[in-house]
């Protein structure tokens, strides 16, 4: 056998060897599957490529469940998550609308049970609400939850199947409010509830606050949770702590992001994906980042 012969046997057997190392080096950060998740992930994975860190991106994973199993398996080392979607979802817990208590819990429990670690959480809170058009406040009086509570069975409710069953949601807003009896409830999509509105097919939805359709149509208005039974819903990227360890430089770029995070700013990033532009999520980050001198 020539020596290029037996050099290049010896190249190709060490070839995964080479990919294995190699995805050690980088940083796996990952998603879940819906808008904000995405511009989150492509945020996180670009800061880091911008401070000199490699990354491999497995963004767009699918649920809460699916993410926490791939960071214990080690697939990914990091990925965004809600501190409200943490206590209910992950811990069992009760909700929270105190946004620095309930990161707290979240932090303190994550470390202590899954050995993971809640860097810095951005100012958003993308909790859930309840919001109708200005021409229908108008008309029943309406500015706050409470304004809405005796006046529901008046009114028809679009929303998604489990609000009608979350502790936080439809069953929340009866014991804490009292009413909250709708005329009708429908089941409808995330992404029609606004048409739905529009069209008058139904007289109020469950929005959630960053979403990008509340800064573009000034028609509709958020109703005020006066008794604070939402949850906080404040974002921040949950990592390894083996990869922490193994990467401290991790965390600087991440924590350096979560500031300008504000719900406004998320409404405006969300917008250019699901609005008329219909963005890709890796280029709304990518203007960003520069514009704030983090790319």
């Amino acid at each position: 056998m020539t020596f290029s012969r037996v050099r290049a046997l010896a190249l190709l057997a060490a070839a995964p060897l080479a990919t294995a190392c190699a995805s050690r080096d980088t940083v796996k950060v990952g998603s879940k599957n819906f808008t904000e998740e995405l511009i989150l992930g492509e945020l996180y994975a670009q800061a880091l490529e911008h401070a000199g860190l490699a990354v491999t991106r497995r963004l767009d994973l699918g649920t809460t469940d699916i993410a926490m199993a791939a960071l214990a398996r080690g697939e990914i080392d990091l990925y965004p998550e809600y501190t409200g979607t943490a206590l209910l979802n992950v811990l069992h817990l009760p909700p929270d609308s105190d946004p620095k208590r309930a990161y707290a819990t979240a932090k303190s429990a994550y470390a202590q049970k899954f050995g993971l670690v809640w860097l810095d959480p951005a100012p958003m809170n993308d909790s859930q609400a309840l919001a109708t058009t200005q021409a229908i406040a108008g008309r029943y009086a309406l500015n706050r939850l409470s304004d809405l509570a005796p006046k529901a069975s008046e009114l028809r409710l679009g929303a998604v199947p489990e609000f009608l069953k979350r502790v936080d949601g439809l069953p929340g807003l009866q014991k804490r409010y009292g009413g909250f009896h709708f005329k009708q409830t429908k089941i409808v999509d995330n992404g029609i509830k606004y048409e739905a509105l529009a069209r008058g097919d139904v007289d109020v939805i469950l929005a959630f606050t960053t979403e990008g359709q509340l800064k573009a149509d000034t028609s509709i208005i958020v109703l005020d949770d006066d008794k604070h039974l939402f949850p906080a819903y404040q974002v921040a990227p949950v990592v390894r702590k083996a990869a922490l360890d193994a990467k401290p430089a991790i965390a600087a770029p991440l924590n350096k992001l979560a500031p300008l995070l504000t719900n406004e700013v998320m409404q405006n990033l969300n917008l250019q994906v699901d609005g008329p532009q219909k963005r890709e999520p890796a280029d709304v980050a990518r203007d960003f980042l520069k514009e704030n001198g983090l790319g």
